[in-house]
């Protein structure tokens, strides 16, 4: 039986998202062919027919999880130019610190993995955190003279991910919900401190 190309996009879409959220839950080592294909609810065949591997299919949903947050703030950006900062801060230190560990941002939950990857892999979230990065300085308030530099914004930016992706990491850790909310309180006061314009 042939499938129509959109059945064929629509599966791709389907298995790329549930391995996207094994590996956040599972992590690379833990998520095994079977588990990605459960969750996609296709057959290994299927599977294969779209990722030549289950590398090929781990870098593919980092990527695709870098995307989503790198979408998600230009999107804030454009809906709250003025206040987005403060705004994906709390999220990122509310919501995405609390949901299910599989809807968990890719910067945190994956990032451990790609450090052990291959260089294919690491070369390739590299180009997408850069890219990252940039979506966020351009997005950053002026400093107090005027015309900041783009390296001194792209500092920033790196800081912010930093703190943000440590904090998220070091809050759900905790089994203990209060320290887990301090953390994030914490974490985000000072990550918006540091992001003010002067400093």
């Amino acid at each position: 039986m042939r499938y129509s190309a959109e059945h064929k996009e629509e599966t791709r879409t389907r298995v790329l998202a549930a391995a996207g959220r094994v590996f956040r839950q599972e992590g690379y080592g833990g998520a095994g062919i079977d588990a990605l294909t459960k969750a996609a609810g296709v057959t290994n065949g299927a599977f294969y027919g779209h990722f030549k591997s289950k590398g090929e299919a781990f870098r593919t949903a980092v990527l695709a999880g870098l995307e989503e947050l790198r979408q998600g703030i230009a999107a804030l950006k454009a809906s709250q130019p003025k206040d987005w900062l403060t705004t994906f801060v709390g999220y990122y230190l509310g919501y995405k610190r609390t949901c299910d560990l599989g809807e968990s941002c890719a910067l945190p939950s994956l990032s451990p993995d790609v450090m052990r990857a291959d260089d294919e892999t690491r070369s390739a979230y590299t180009a997408e955190l850069k890219r990252l990065i940039e979506e966020v300085a351009v997005g950053l308030p002026e400093g107090e003279i005027s015309g900041q530099s783009e390296r001194r914004r792209e500092d920033q930016a790196i800081l912010l991910l930093a703190m943000l992706s440590g904090g998220v990491t070091l809050a759900r850790a905790a089994s203990d919900p209060a320290l887990s909310k301090r953390i994030a309180d914490v974490i985000a006061q000072a990550a918006l401190t540091a992001i003010e314009p002067g400093n």
